[in-house]
């Protein structure tokens, strides 16, 4: 998730303070991302050092409100312009967890996953739940409550078909590792100057 780009698109609304941003960002998410008060004034105050967006004078109330420049709007045309890669995402926890799985002895494969599908099973019946008593609420709600109903489906049916796989698959556990083993990055000029021998 961006926060620097989540706060641009937030202040083309208009011009807004730190505060009413957050509550903008939790409200248009459905508080499904808290964010730190003080994460949204750092990003501000990096905004502001890279001409992204500009503090106005304090209002009556003491509050800084800052505004979206147009080198701002341009850097955020930028980011919806541009499809999000899977490098950019974070790496999954879940399919670390399950490939170490199959490869650590005594770890009951099986066991992971169901449990794994049991927890998801139990977000998604909230998800599904959430979706129906807030049928008329914000369209940007809606889209982020659905993408987490899609995303909840798709790892139960991967789950499904990781456990199907493991079953069939009886893979040996690897040895393990030798003290003073040679690496093989290391062995690799000799086997080189071999070759060329």
């Amino acid at each position: 998730m961006s926060v620097k780009h989540s706060l641009l698109a937030l202040l083309e609304r208009g011009p807004a303070y730190g505060y009413q941003l957050r509550a903008a960002f939790e409200s248009a998410t459905g508080n499904t991302w808290p964010l730190n008060i003080g994460q949204v004034y750092t990003t501000l105050n990096r905004l502001e050092r890279d001409e992204l967006v500009e503090a106005l004078p304090e209002n009556d109330s003491g509050q800084r409100p800052y505004r979206i420049t147009d080198s701002g709007r341009r850097h955020l045309a930028g980011w919806f312009a541009s499809p999000v890669q899977a490098a950019d995402r974070p790496r999954d926890e879940l399919t670390i967890k399950l490939a170490l799985a199959v490869t650590t002895p005594g770890v009951d494969v099986a066991d992971v996953i169901q449990r794994q599908r049991g927890a998801t099973l139990r977000l998604l019946q909230e998800y599904t739940r959430l979706k129906a008593a807030e049928e008329h609420a914000e369209l940007a709600w809606r889209l982020v409550l659905e993408s987490m109903i899609f995303r909840a489906e798709a790892e139960i049916r991967w789950l499904d078909h990781t456990e199907a796989v493991v079953a069939r698959a009886e893979t040996p556990a690897p040895p393990p590792f030798a003290v003073g083993e040679t690496d093989p990055a290391d062995a690799a000029p000799e086997l080189n100057r071999s070759r060329t021998n």
